[in-house]
């Protein structure tokens, strides 16, 4: 994967500040450690850092390609899985190519097919594309947002980049959060709305859209959505072909020149997915496939069963590393240090995101990237096929997203300048308003139709935000981590199956248990679905307790300009436990919530936020 950066200004010569989108380039470098280059043009300046995975020589960028008098030039962060479909198609229109990259082949594929090239690829990515005859710039985004692109219009100047800390370097950009979107992060947060950006200049492509930005302005348009369709194939056609496309899926994305590995908890979708590698890695006599887990310090010690939690991974991570007889590493993360980490965590964020889980996945990457370059994760699965508790769970009508049970708890901990914020009013808005345009059949069962709107907010809401995590956490440490679960056929594909289909047996995901039944031993199949593992240490407890009684002790502390004193104090002395509910999904209780007051901290001063709040 890679990082780009961009500053279009169609009224002004601009070809001089190569210094700027320099420095905006280079936040990005450990997104892409190999190689760095920009292409300069009088309205437009793109930069890139690299991290090579396909042809080391070949894919260099920015890269140009020149058709008759037109000049197009590229900066592109993701990977296609259909790469030689798509080359074939195009050599067969007559062009050429200098490499065997992926990155040439999308350059070509918008020469030829124009805004509807993102119609031709399947694949994760976020990409640039400067037009020099028509002046214009092109930004495209993968359907389920697996890779970041952020973007502002400022002073008739577009900038875009990879990570937000990259649009702060430039010049005309403020780290400005206003009431609006001081709203968004106390009542959504981690997660965002479809297109925010916190910040009060800065905006994120939404998954599936694209951005043209020419003479008329701003064009910013969806080209993908979930269509509604009838499932017509029964249970064992279904099941069939629900294993040929996970496997084709996996298979595809194991394209590399440097080593791969996979992440590996005992759960049904890492197994499978871990499964697959290994038995190609067999075919092609590439030896033995590197699998790795996480856990922390004396956790064994201290693990505590919940709804959401119900197990841990090391009993079946032993039994599917024995079954699959890879090279294991088991990570074994030190509490102190996974607290300490959180600030390292929020400026691979830029935000506040999900505290120790953060953390965790930083440190679990770091290792990672000793034996490793690319990685494949189980992630996604629980959103498509139906995981997580709420999706078993008995609904009358979804006003909120289930996930969001702290809403009436996260006014309380507000300064009392603005406990007046509509922060459960505009959560079920945000929820209303996506429910809005979930597409259903006319006449299916309401049992269907509540299916298909849990599956869409999860979609939209829950795996972005999970993903976003993903992609900062590993690219922080030059790690690419994919994740076969979300390519783009097997969603529409499963959009569309009946809730007691998809919840075979009245089980999460009972369908995909049924898929893989002849693949992986039982006891994994049947094994009761659970997150990725926290620490339940008293030890970390203590440490980010510690972190945060010294941040609210400090003169000016300026956390408490929007923190109530008293709540943040209730919680240490209580050790969070007076925080009853998750802050976000199923793992961010009372532990986890004092971290995130620690990010939340950590943020306002590494990016110096200036609130304007009246």
């Amino acid at each position: 994967m890679c990082g780009i950066v961009g500053w279009v200004n169609l009224k002004d010569n601009i070809r001089d500040n190569v210094k700027v989108i320099e420095e905006m380039r280079d936040t990005l470098e450990f997104r892409g450690p190999d190689s760095y280059g920009i292409e300069c043009y009088t309205h437009a300046l793109l930069g890139h850092r690299r991290l090579a995975i396909v042809d080391p020589t070949g894919g260099l960028q920015p890269m140009n390609k020149v058709i008759g008098d037109q000049k197009y030039t590229i900066v592109y962060n993701g990977e296609l899985y259909n790469t030689e479909e798509v080359r074939a198609e195009l050599l067969q229109k007559g062009y050429t190519f200098k490499s065997y990259s992926d990155t040439e082949v999308l350059l070509t594929a918008f020469i030829e097919y124009g805004k509807d090239c993102v119609n031709y690829i399947n694949g994760i990515y976020a990409f640039g594309v400067w037009d020099e005859h028509k002046q214009e710039l092109f930004l495209g985004r993968d359907p389920l947002g697996v890779k970041p692109l952020f973007y502002a219009f400022k002073d008739n100047s577009l900038v875009f980049g990879s990570e937000i800390k990259a649009i702060l370097k430039h010049p005309s950009i403020e780290p400005i959060v206003d009431k609006e979107g001081l709203l968004e992060l106390m009542s959504l947060g981690p997660q965002r709305k479809l297109g925010g950006g916190i910040f009060k200049e800065i905006k994120e492509i939404p998954p599936a859209y694209y951005l043209v930005f020419n003479e008329n302005g701003i064009q910013l348009k969806e080209y993908w959505k979930l269509e509604a369709k009838e499932h017509e194939e029964d249970l064992e056609v279904t099941t069939s072909y629900l294993r040929d496309l996970l496997v084709d899926a996996i298979e595809g994305q194991l394209v590399s020149d440097v080593p791969v590995c996979t992440f590996l908890s005992g759960g049904l979708d890492s197994s499978f997915i871990s499964h697959v590698t290994s038995q190609s890695f067999k075919r092609e006599n590439k030896g033995n496939l590197h699998t790795f887990s996480v856990d922390y310090t004396d956790n064994d010690k201290f693990f505590k069963t919940s709804e959401f939690q119900p197990n841990s991974d090391a009993y079946w991570v032993v039994k599917m590393t024995e079954y699959l007889k890879s090279d294991h590493h088991n990570i074994v993360l030190d509490n102190e240090e996974l607290a300490y980490c959180l600030k390292q965590a929020t400026i691979g964020c830029d935000l506040p995101l999900m505290a120790d889980i953060d953390s965790s996945l930083y440190l679990f990457a770091k290792e990672v990237r000793k034996y490793a370059t690319v990685a494949l994760s189980g992630e996604c699965a629980d959103e498509v096929f139906g995981g997580y508790p709420w999706y078993t769970k008995n609904y009358d009508k979804i006003e909120i997203f289930p996930w969001a049970d702290s809403v009436s708890y996260r006014k309380s901990i507000l300064s009392n300048n603005l406990k007046s914020l509509p922060i459960e009013e505009y959560v079920k808005q945000m929820c209303s308003d996506s429910i809005a345009k979930v597409p259903k059949l006319a006449g299916e069962s309401k049992k269907d139709s509540l299916m298909r709107e849990m599956y869409y907010l999860n979609i939209k809401w829950f795996m972005v935000t999970l993903l976003n995590r993903k992609d900062r956490m590993t690219m922080a440490n030059s790690l690419e981590v994919r994740v076969p679960f979300a390519d783009k056929r097997l969603v529409e594909y499963a959009f569309n199956i009946p809730a007691d289909m998809k919840l075979l047996n009245g089980r999460e995901k009972g369908l995909l248990r049924e898929a893989m039944r002849t693949i992986l031993p039982d006891e994994i199949i049947d094994r009761k679905k659970s997150p990725y593992p926290k620490t339940h240490n008293p030890l970390y407890t203590e440490t980010v307790k510690g972190m945060l009684k010294n941040i609210i002790n400090k003169p000016n502390a300026r956390i408490l300009d929007i923190i109530d004193k008293g709540e943040i104090e209730n919680i240490i002395n209580t050790n969070g436990e007076s925080f009853t509910k998750p802050w976000f999904g199923q793992l961010m209780t009372g532990p986890q919530v004092m971290a995130y007051l620690v990010q939340l901290d950590t943020w306002i001063n590494e990016y110096n936020i200036k609130f304007e709040l009246d």
